[in-house]
């Protein structure tokens, strides 16, 4: 990898991805409303009554 022209870039794109996805993710959880958490909170994980 070291031969290909370029290829520093990905790591930082990668880090900044990385970095966006997971600031945009604390911001929903600490903004969200106490309502909407409890709502779904009580949501079933699955349905066994498939078949």
């Amino acid at each position: 990898m070291a031969t290909i022209d370029g290829i520093s870039i990905y790591p930082i794109i990668s880090l900044l991805i990385f970095f966006s996805f997971f600031t945009l993710l604390f911001w929903w959880v600490f903004t969200s409303k106490k309502e909407y958490i409890d709502k779904v909170k009580q949501l079933p994980i699955g349905n066994d009554n498939i078949l």
